[in-house]
């Protein structure tokens, strides 16, 4: 299933010209709220990339002016990333191209399916965090 919706997605994100590594960071500056900025670090622990890897995607998506780096007037070493009006437009737009593709995926399905599908999903995420890569502790292995 998982599968079915990430190949759905990232067909979707392909005819919108994006990876999913930029689809993740322009929604998560999107998400952010306005001035819809962040600092790089902050976005590298929010999409769990590397600083190397956030640094591409920032490069990629400067490229293509949406996105942007201004100086934090507070800290002359440091930088904002921000959405450029291009950028929140296209953010925008994938979110909703992404679940209307996946609305059509459940098309037929009878929402209280869906929903209760959806609530055990949420139940289960809470229950064990380690599903979404999240650290967990191990268990403690039994004295001999």
């Amino acid at each position: 299933m998982s599968s079915t919706l990430d190949s759905v997605m990232r067909r979707e994100l392909t005819e919108l010209g994006l990876t999913p590594a930029e689809f993740d960071m322009l929604v998560a500056l999107r998400r952010s709220g306005a001035p819809y900025r962040m600092k790089p670090n902050q976005l590298a622990r929010s999409l769990m990339l590397s600083t190397g890897g956030t640094t591409n995607v920032t490069h990629r998506l400067v490229g293509r002016h949406l996105l942007e780096r201004e100086s934090d007037p507070d800290d002359a070493r440091s930088t904002w990333l921000r959405l450029t009006p291009d950028g929140v437009a296209l953010a925008e737009r994938a979110v909703l191209v992404n679940a209307s593709a996946h609305e059509a995926l459940f098309e037929g399905v009878p929402a209280e399916l869906v929903e209760r599908a959806t609530a055990v999903l949420r139940e289960l995420l809470a229950a064990a965090p380690g599903l979404l890569g999240a650290p967990t502790a191990r268990p403690a292995r039994p004295q001999a």
